[in-house]
């Protein structure tokens, strides 16, 4: 045997074993009922052409690999953005199971939410008493300060109305009349993850701010970060930005602390999160600004619906974007903009000038959310390079048209193509038949990797392969020179690995680049 109690192996190199090659071989030969091995790679051919491409972007009835999560994940991400909240999703434990893990294995932090465990029963009766006990369970077990209710497909196909469901556990003394439980509906066969997000901060908000007087404080600002899986990195170097220019704000949903707890000895459930008192209070802000608009549609029309003004970006990363950003907050605060931060934003610069040899004429597939396609394709024109193919399954038709106005005003841009609503098997025949320099995305690329020879950065939820990258920012401008370091070190080390071929291309192996 390959291992022993003295010799234990990892799983890698265990299946590469003689015993495993053999077992492995032998269960495909006897009961995968495979094809000829020369129809295989007659088709594999096949589905690298312009022949397959197009039948390929036909493609309606199928999705294969989308590059999204459904609506509940988004839910439950929003929940964790406030202080000791609790996220109760009404559905089955094995979906609950899934966003559970999906936060998990990004943020290599425990994420706790709680089910109503639906089963067949509850799907034909309704889900009522799952109701009733769960949120009983819930407010005695884990002592929350709210629980934030979501749902999933099957509460949403039969028609369980949360609100009536809430009131009614509340009669039955589940948890008290006062306790605040927002709710979401959040139907995971439409939208996405970033739907989930919008609904369920707008239904925080709505929770506190409905019926209440609103007395404006000038100058005051609330910011919505969006979906991020980059939270932790982002939101404390944009409080540092703020904080820098002394400004009055108040972030509605930050998870950067509760993503990204410390190991001291002390179990934190909870931790950081808006406070459910500056939630209230924010309602009399003067503005609030989202940072990811197609996170947050519903949700700055709730704002404007109360009285404050609102207004939104798509990911402020890189240069110009960071700019619009901070003029924007200068303008609406009243605050000047620091040396500092102009410093700052002069080494990005810098930093971008000095590479530009090895950035100009990359060609690059981007894919991912809409706003972060939108701000990466912005980036990548900046250094020069040609966001090639840009790519959001969820994205809308008017997302593809602000890329195309986008693309428009650059020269680099000129032979970009716009995907809206395609997958990620779509991109892999875009890549083989307009194949680019550099793959941007989450984890799932990596399988794009190793089809096409594409080199992936990692820089989008989620990343399960890779650790701490979002302990760092990608927002501002010194997360523009953390986007840079991450794009060139993967422009060096493929190159490297191109040229370390003792006597054959390791003529252009060199020590300095």
């Amino acid at each position: 045997m390959p291992q022993s109690a003295e010799k234990t192996l990892d799983h890698a190199p265990l299946f590469c074993e003689p015993e495993y090659r053999q077992m492995l071989a032998e269960k495909k030969l006897n009961f995968e009922c495979p094809h000829p091995d020369q129809v295989v790679s007659d088709q594999r051919e096949f589905t690298k052409t312009w022949e397959y491409r197009e039948q390929n972007l036909a493609r309606q009835a199928l999705v294969v690999n989308p590059a999204k999560a459904c609506q509940p994940l988004g839910a439950v991400f929003a929940a964790a953005g406030f202080e000791r909240t609790m996220s109760f999703v009404h559905g089955s434990q094995g979906c609950v199971a899934y966003y559970r893990s999906h936060l998990s294995r990004h943020f290599k932090e425990p994420s706790s939410v709680v089910s109503s465990s639906m089963t067949e029963d509850a799907a034909v009766f309704g889900g009522l008493k799952n109701m009733v006990d769960g949120l009983a369970n819930t407010y005695k077990l884990y002592n929350p300060k709210m629980i934030a209710v979501s749902t999933t497909c099957m509460a949403e196909v039969i028609g369980d109305d949360l609100h009536g469901f809430i009131e009614n556990a509340k009669s039955e003394g589940s948890v008290p009349r006062d306790f605040d439980v927002p709710f979401a509906h959040t139907p995971a066969f439409v939208g996405s993850h970033v739907d989930g997000y919008d609904s369920m901060v707008k239904g925080v908000l709505e929770n506190f701010w409905k019926g209440t007087a609103r007395n404006e404080a000038t100058a005051t600002i609330n910011i919505i970060p969006g979906f991020d899986g980059f939270c932790v990195g982002n939101n404390r170097e944009l409080k540092r930005l703020l904080d820098l220019m002394q400004v009055t704000y108040m972030f509605i949903q930050d998870a950067s602390d509760q993503f990204d707890t410390p190991s001291d000895g002390k179990f934190r459930m909870y931790d950081g999160g808006t406070k459910i008192n500056d939630v209230k209070a924010a309602l009399n802000a003067e503005w609030t600004l989202s940072l990811q608009y197609y996170n947050t549609r519903k949700t700055l029309d709730y704002c404007r619906d109360v009285g404050q003004a609102a207004t939104s970006f798509h990911y402020p990363l890189g240069v110009e974007a960071t700019d619009e950003l901070l003029m924007v907050i200068s303008e609406i605060s009243s605050r000047e903009i620091p040396e500092a931060i102009r410093l700052e934003r002069g080494r990005l610069i810098d930093a971008m000038a000095d590479s530009q040899a090895w950035l100009y004429g990359k060609k690059y597939a981007i894919y991912g959310d809409p706003d972060f396609v939108y701000a990466m394709a912005r980036f990548i024109m900046e250094t020069g390079g040609e966001p090639t193919h840009c790519l959001a399954t969820n994205g809308t038709s008017a997302w593809e048209d602000e890329m195309k106005e986008l693309l428009a005003s650059s020269p680099f841009g000129k032979n970009a193509q716009v995907w809206p609503g395609k997958d990620l098997w779509a991109l892999r025949s875009l890549l083989f038949t307009e194949p680019v320099d550099l793959l941007i995305g989450n984890s799932y690329g990596k399988y794009l990797e190793r089809d096409t020879g594409t080199p992936l950065v990692r820089l989008m939820f989620p990343i399960f392969d890779r650790h701490h990258h979002h302990r760092f920012p990608l927002m501002g401008y010194q997360g523009g020179l953390r986007l840079l370091t991450a794009i060139l070190d993967k422009i060096f080390d493929n190159l490297d690995r191109e040229t370390m071929h003792a006597g054959v291309t390791d003529y252009s192996y060199d020590l300095t680049r």
